[in-house]
């Protein structure tokens, strides 16, 4: 058994969800409504206040398809309670970002200004010119938004210049000196 896929999902109060036809699943909560076509093989039972998922065998794909739908599950009930939040650190000489309206502008140290439009569920903040926030109730929205922008300018090696998350760790290379 599934350690992750056999553990019950605990609805908050303020928050619905709802199992229609072919495992269509949709929350809705204080942040907003996720939906979301599970796999159908899948078993969700909903009962007041608890959700579990069960597998109806013990193949292969059923055993690695229990988890993960549990966790998608999941990841939909804290997204619609507290949502996600991803923190993005420029560093260069020049390099800096301003929000303008629904777009967030980036002077990446190319000729011309980076534009990146803010797309639908997700905001975005500047509160510093080199710091970007990334939140929405969408687990997987949030991090591909926020993997778009990295990819504008990633960091480099050896003077660790560009675009990279607040946690990342950069693998320093040493010049034509570090010989």
């Amino acid at each position: 058994m599934s350690r992750i896929g056999r553990m019950p999902i605990t609805v908050p109060a303020g928050v619905t969800v709802t199992v229609g036809e072919g495992n269509l699943v949709t929350v809705k909560g204080p942040k907003g409504t996720l939906t979301e076509k599970l796999h159908q093989d899948m078993v969700i039972e909903q009962e007041s206040s608890v959700v579990s998922v069960k597998r109806p065998t013990d193949d292969k794909e059923h055993k690695a398809l229990h988890g993960l739908t549990r966790s998608l599950l999941k990841n939909m009930v804290i997204g619609v309670t507290e949502g996600y939040k991803k923190q993005l650190e420029i560093s260069g000489v020049g390099f800096k970002a301003a929000k303008q309206g629904k777009q967030l502008v980036m002077n990446l140290g190319f000729s011309h200004n980076v534009v990146f439009e803010e797309p639908e569920g997700i905001t975005l903040e500047v509160p510093q010119p080199n710091i970007i926030v990334i939140s929405g109730a969408d687990k997987q929205k949030v991090g591909q938004v926020s993997a778009e922008i990295r990819n504008k300018r990633p960091p480099e090696p050896y003077l660790g210049k560009g675009v990279k998350y607040a946690n990342e760790r950069i693998r320093r290379k040493t010049g034509k000196a570090g010989k």
